[in-house]
């Protein structure tokens, strides 16, 4: 059995990579987090783009463990602020992870935005770094719309007014494997699912 670490203590986002590898019969290949490995600094998000922080985050794991390691950024970004929040998306409110006030704030932002215009994309960059040096770099979006109150207590960050394409409910009103199957983050860790094949049959 393989140990692949993600670069994460989210658990939700732990789960979700395991029921990928689990749904797609990807075997020998143990997902740990970062509570699993000893600790060390993880250095700031300061790339200008997903992709960026994505790959600076999963070298920084594997040089820190010596265990192959995938990490993501992600976020969203709103047609009517010029694809921001973006990179920023986890502290646009300017305390990092305070969910509820980035949500509050975006949605102040648009106040006076009509419907029509509040087209929104989740943007995930998902990278798999080997302790070799060979780096996979993956994107996956997921377009939607912007609602102008919460619904929902499934998922977390933006999931409450975020209604993707073709849907009417919220993504936090979404069942968690309806959301794997078409989010952002479920696209681009499947765009993985190659590389990380690979890896179990190592």
């Amino acid at each position: 059995m393989s140990r692949v670490l993600l670069a994460t203590r989210n658990g939700k986002k732990l789960g979700e990579l395991r029921r990928i590898l689990a749904a797609e019969g990807v075997e020998g290949l143990e997902v740990v987090g970062l509570a699993d490995v000893p600790e060390f600094p993880e250095a700031p998000e300061t790339g200008a783009t997903f992709e960026e922080n994505a790959v600076a985050k999963a070298r920084d794991a594997v040089a820190a463990t010596g265990l192959p390691a995938v990490a993501d950024d992600s976020g969203l970004t709103v047609d009517a602020l010029n694809g921001m929040p973006g990179v920023l998306s986890a502290r646009w409110a300017g305390k990092h992870g305070d969910d509820q006030a980035n949500l509050d704030l975006v949605l102040a932002q648009l106040t006076d935005t009509p419907d029509e215009r509040r087209g929104a994309a989740f943007v995930c960059a998902a990278a798999l770094v080997l302790p070799d040096g060979a780096e996979t770099v993956v994107r996956g979006e997921w377009r939607g719309a912007l609602t102008r109150k919460s619904r929902g207590t499934n998922g977390f960050g933006y999931d409450p007014i975020f209604v993707p394409a073709g849907e009417s409910r919220t993504s936090a009103e979404m069942e968690p494997a309806e959301k794997d199957a078409s989010s952002h983050r479920g696209r681009a860790l499947r765009a993985l699912l190659p590389a990380l094949r690979d890896l179990a049959g190592r």
